[in-house]
């Protein structure tokens, strides 16, 4: 059986990264970016933004390219994987587009150096836009191949002492099977890294969940889906699975 408690309340927090699997820039599109709906997602980030947090963002390359997958059919995953770094440049570039659309400030830092369409990742930097209450999207992973996004969102979370890692999916948490394939799969409300690592559950790969372990960086999972999800997660409300230490 699923570790079962009531929701726990998030800590106070001042900075917090937002991870967004690339898949939900599609919209209701089967592949590619949907303009319309990354402008609503530009809105949960804005709404985010107006309770007085400072916001990070990194964005997965899913709905344009995946290294794994092309690995899988045969393509060098070296090669695959800084195709998919690619991809979440572009993806960051639609909603840098999108946020300062909707009048928020943005800036995007990659991890590889792309100087003529953004800035290279600096940490000193990043905190000083943070400061100066602009939005920072960090891109292309950690500039490595072999690694995900997940890991790369970890370790901005770290770098940049995030007080919460989100991260918004297409299911409203973390559950004991794939609840895509099994109508019986339960959702946990809590959970510690340590289930998570052990039960080997899918909710970011597990370079990630350790890092997060050993920087105490609680981990909320919740639908980026439903409309004003965000705001509702982060007043402690919405579903949600939060994973932490000895939940």
């Amino acid at each position: 059986m699923p570790e079962s408690k009531r929701p726990m309340a998030l800590p106070e927090m001042k900075r917090v990264l937002l991870k967004l699997s690339g898949e939900v820039l599609m919209g209701e599109q089967d592949y590619g970016i949907d303009p319309a709906y990354v402008a609503r997602l530009a809105e949960e980030v804005k709404a985010a933004k107006d309770t007085g947090l400072e916001i990070c963002l990194v964005i997965g390359g899913g709905n344009i390219f995946r290294g794994v997958a092309g690995a899988a059919r045969g393509l060098d995953r070296t090669t695959g994987d800084y195709m998919g770094m690619l991809a979440t440049i572009m993806n960051a570039l639609a909603m840098q587009n999108a946020l300062e659309q909707a009048g928020v400030p943005t800036r995007v830092q990659s991890a590889i150096p792309m100087s003529t369409v953004c800035e290279p990742y600096i940490r000193r930097r990043a905190e000083r836009h943070l400061e100066k209450d602009r939005v920072v999207i960090f891109a292309a992973g950690t500039g490595n191949p072999f690694f995900t996004t997940d890991t790369g969102a970890a370790l901005r979370a770290a770098e940049m002492n995030c007080d919460a890692l989100l991260k918004g999916t297409s299911v409203d948490g973390v559950y004991d099977s794939d609840p895509k394939t099994n109508s019986d799969a339960a959702r946990f409300d809590a959970i510690s890294y340590d289930k998570v690592l052990s039960d080997n559950l899918k909710v970011m790969d597990a370079t990630a969940v350790a890092l997060c372990r050993e920087n105490n960086i609680p981990i909320v999972v919740f639908s980026i889906r439903e409309k004003g999800n965000v705001v509702r997660v982060l007043d402690g409300g919405g579903v949600q699975t939060i994973v932490k230490e000895e939940a």
